[in-house]
């Protein structure tokens, strides 16, 4: 039996340019990259040398902090590059792909009746535990921690974001696999997979899992609003977090012993001609799929992930490890002669003054990228509290974070949320605040001075 949840603070961002649902194969990329940055607090060694071959699923580096910890490649082919920073640290690994795919193949693992140790070593040594996130922090799952819960969000509400009804569909095998899977690994706590209260999603067949029916505006399809619905973290506790679609790929290698770098990639914004889905692999060139669908002018932005939480990337760049969608929007480089002071009829706002959107919650918008105003100082005007819905301070949290009074930050709840729990706070926001980046940098401190 399911539990409902509804969420009732939050804000809707429509906007046109949604992926159609048809989906076509990308173009093979000839290199594929993995960032670095996709793994926030991962120290890498690297386990191959420059010019190296590799299989798809072969280690590339190691966790230096757990060295159990795996990084295979996406695809095989020549380590062409390790694109390196400051003081040498590994930035990126790009590979020049083989015409002919080899795919490092492992025994297969009885799940049903394997341990929890055994499940834990099949998946690290399978390249796969890096798509398991842990809160607090916000980043790669300690192997030695154990989790109270672990949560799979199924309902999306973020703009333009991938249908994950759409492009789970025929995935039930391998979603089951994988949820059996989870299920050891919390031997006292329960897998939490959240849908939408009125949609048919093949996350809503799965066993062995506790169901939610989810309702509400964004952000209500983040799973840190369904954490602090369900189960909220404390201090001293832990908890885990997949995707969907991660969830495929676990899936997989437990049914066939081969990991599948392969995603279904939602194609979207209004600078796209014909928005839709394509199937690729993850660390391809965007532009392997991007100009495939044509794109409107050449003055827009392409956003690794979602308007609200990706980050920017060049149309050559390479998706992101943990993306399923790719956006692009018009560059917002113009400025309006007093449109601070002029009625708005063709924006999102979350204010009643001098706009009109409330008035039209149905319309579908087509913004760019500018932020309406420069950065300045925090201004109370009580439009966070009436977006966020998690029982947090955010403006309080967000200043904590800013002046690094720990003892602050752990009152106000900072181990309960992520840089994306804060996405819509930054949208409304009249100071122009990045309070993703405030948070990231506050999780990092958190870290690193209490661990």
């Amino acid at each position: 039996m399911s539990k409902d949840i509804r969420i009732k603070k939050g804000l809707n961002i429509k906007l046109v340019g949604a992926a159609e649902q048809t989906t076509s194969k990308a173009v093979l990329s000839n290199v594929y990259a993995i960032g670095l940055s996709d793994f926030h607090g991962v120290t890498p060694k690297m386990l191959v040398k420059q010019g190296a071959e590799v299989k798809a699923g072969e280690p590339l580096f190691y966790n230096k902090n757990k060295e159990s910890m795996l990084f295979v490649s996406p695809v095989s082919g020549e380590l062409v590059e390790i694109v390196r920073g400051a003081r040498r640290r590994i930035l990126s690994l790009k590979i020049l792909a083989d015409k002919e795919q080899a795919t490092v193949v492992h025994d297969l693992l009885n799940v049903e009746s394997a341990s929890k140790e055994e499940v834990k070593a099949y998946l690290l040594k399978g390249g796969c535990w890096p798509f398991i996130k842990q809160r607090p922090y916000d980043i790669v799952a300690d192997p030695d921690a154990n989790p109270k819960a672990i949560f799979v969000s199924g309902y999306v509400t973020a703009p333009l974001a991938a249908d994950l009804n759409y492009v789970l569909q025929g995935k039930e095998k391998e979603l089951q696999a994988a949820i059996t899977a989870l299920d050891k690994l919390t031997p006292a706590g329960k897998v939490h997979v959240s849908v939408g209260k009125s949609e048919n999603s093949p996350l809503a067949g799965l066993k062995g899992v506790e169901l939610h029916k989810v309702s509400g505006p964004h952000p209500a399809g983040l799973v840190g609003t369904q954490i602090n619905r369900i189960n909220p973290i404390n201090k001293g506790e832990t908890v885990w977090t997949v995707t969907p679609q991660d969830l495929v790929i676990i899936g997989e290698l437990l049914l066939t012993g081969k990991f599948n770098a392969e995603r279904t990639v939602a194609l979207a914004g209004s600078s796209i001609k014909a928005p839709k889905y394509y199937t690729t692999k993850i660390g391809t060139e965007i532009s392997t799929f991007l100009y495939a669908s044509g794109v409107e002018g050449d003055n827009f932005r392409v956003i690794n992930g979602d308007v609200l939480t990706g980050s920017k990337s060049a149309p050559d760049g390479h998706l992101g490890y943990y993306n399923n969608t790719v956006t692009a929007i018009p560059e917002g480089d113009d400025y309006e002669f007093f449109g601070w002071n002029k009625p708005v009829f063709n924006k999102i706002s979350a204010t009643r003054a001098l706009t009109f959107s409330w008035m039209q919650p149905n319309k579908k918008y087509d913004l760019t990228t500018n932020t309406n105003g420069e950065h300045r100082a925090f201004v109370v005007t009580g439009m966070y509290e009436k977006v966020f819905p998690l029982d947090i301070f955010p403006m309080q949290l967000l200043k904590a974070c800013m002046i690094k009074d720990l003892d602050e930050m752990e009152q106000l709840g900072l181990y309960e949320v992520a840089p994306e729990d804060f996405s819509l706070t930054e949208f409304v926001c009249v100071s122009k605040q990045p309070h993703q980046q405030i948070i990231r940098e506050g999780l990092d401190l958190l870290h690193k001075e209490i661990g």
